[in-house]
């Protein structure tokens, strides 16, 4: 139980900043004085110090840093304390506005998720229990984590055992939950997907497409499509050994598509909603697609195969496709696409793309504002020819190493009316280091950003 709501036997939890720190010293006892100097604690950022009351503990401290005001903490500051606080209730010592007390509920709660579905069982001990501050959006914060959770765990699980049946069977579990609509499109069904078929078709775990619908139908129609490579060898143009090690996360935009969904329909957002994930693995065999096969999407437009690792762009073009058929009011892609948006930000920074600039700018802002951040890069027009090709439409691949990111947006858009406001977001979906909260393996990525900007557009 990570909160409480009996305050009866709970302990002050204070947060300070190292501006704040001298203040509040001078105002504590003798006791605790000494105690906090004698372990040399000055409120650095994420540390944590129990304090001496009778007959055990009294409270603790936990330190902000250099920020300017506890009122500018982000869930990332309160993340590691159910693990680093004695198993015990805990309430803040002072208030906090709305939004910070809503972020430091979330951050503990986010801290306490833990992928034990590999790992014998055994009895979880005891843990640190919060009072919710005042002001503190509840059901905000819960369902957040929940979505998070549900992505991570998607992610987490090795793709033995997620697959794109597994996948599917996760949409129709989250529309059961939330009394929504889903069909799942494989064989024959997928005679419209022709690029989806075609990377799926070496393996002997067929392809699928995922359609879950839920919300009024005369709302703002919102469409989520998530890249599911549920494990990606490469194909043909075969990954090396230590490029694969990773590839159980290659579904990591279907796992935080679903998160958001989840998230939306949980807190019951103003919006029709359409979730599409392309499920499929990209493996060797006799029926691999080739380098240099041309391929006719459902769009009508030929592709060119130029190579076989740049699969997901083309199972996002067919699902794009789709989506624009029904010409949505907003649409939202969201893939672990390119290692080049890696180089260029690194694991923490998504990159974001849109037809619409403005777009860009406000989901960078939201971003911020909820610690959940993003990066707009351009849809650079100069790039376009790189996709040219002398016997199709297009390739899926450029010449030159360059832009790479860029380059994979700039194809997706070809897929997507010029009418529709479009955002593609170039994520990671994974922890390459171990922080409070943040362990190493899956994240959900862009789950809280798009739900504060799509609940701004619409209220």
């Amino acid at each position: 139980m990570l909160l409480s709501a009996d305050p009866g036997d709970s302990v002050p939890l204070w947060i300070l900043t190292e501006g704040e720190f001298p203040g509040w010293l001078a105002t504590q006892s003798p006791a605790v004085t000494g105690w906090v100097r004698a372990h040399g604690f000055q409120a650095e950022r994420h540390r944590v110090l129990t304090l001496p009351g009778e007959g055990g503990i009294g409270g603790a401290v936990l330190g902000l840093g250099p920020l300017a005001e506890a009122a500018q903490l982000t869930p990332w500051h309160a993340a590691g304390l159910t693990e680093r606080l004695p198993a015990m209730a805990w309430h803040l010592a002072r208030p906090l506005p709305p939004p910070a007390a809503t972020h430091f509920v979330l951050g503990w709660l986010l801290g306490g998720y833990r992928m034990s579905r590999y790992r014998l069982a055994a009895a979880e001990g005891a843990r640190a229990a919060l009072i919710p501050p005042q002001g503190a959006d509840l059901r905000y914060a819960v369902a957040a984590a929940r979505a998070t959770a549900l992505a991570r765990d998607l992610i987490n699980t090795p793709a033995n055992d997620m697959g794109p049946e597994e996948l599917a069977d996760a949409a129709l579990d989250l529309a059961r939950e939330r009394e929504a609509r889903c069909q799942v499109l494989m064989g024959g069904e997928l005679a419209g997907f022709p690029l989806l078929r075609a990377v799926g078709a070496a393996s002997p775990r067929a392809p699928r497409l995922i359609d879950l619908r839920w919300g009024e139908r005369d709302a703002p129609r919102v469409t989520l499509v998530g890249k599911g490579v549920c494990f990606d060898t490469g194909g043909l143009d075969l990954k090396p050994a230590a490029a694969m090690l990773l590839m159980k996360k290659d579904m990591g935009g279907a796992a935080c598509a679903l998160g958001l969904a989840d998230l939306l329909m949980r807190l019951e957002a103003p919006v029709q909603l359409r979730v599409l994930i392309p499920a499929v693995e990209n493996a060797l065999g006799g029926a691999a697609y080739r380098p240099g096969d041309v391929l006719r999407s459902r769009k009508g437009l030929t592709v060119e195969v130029g190579n076989t690792d740049a699969e997901g762009r083309l199972v996002l073009a067919d699902a794009l496709a789709a989506a624009e058929e029904e010409r949505p009011d907003l649409l939202i892609d969201l893939a672990t696409l390119t290692g080049a948006a890696r180089t260029a930000l690194g694991p923490e920074l998504p990159a974001v793309y849109s037809n619409r600039p403005e777009l860009t700018e406000t989901l960078r802002r939201v971003g911020e504002q909820e610690a959940d951040p993003v990066w707009p890069l351009p849809l650079w027009p100069g790039y376009e020819d790189e996709l040219s090709s002398k016997i199709a439409d297009l390739g899926n691949v450029a010449p030159t190493p360059f832009a790479g990111s860029i380059i994979a947006a700039l194809f997706l858009k070809r897929f997507v009316g010029a009418s529709t406001d479009w955002i593609h977001l170039d994520l990671y979906a994974w922890n390459a280091k171990d922080r409070p909260g943040r362990p190493v393996g899956a994240e959900a990525q862009c789950v809280r950003s798009l739900y504060r900007l799509l609940r701004a557009r619409y209220p």
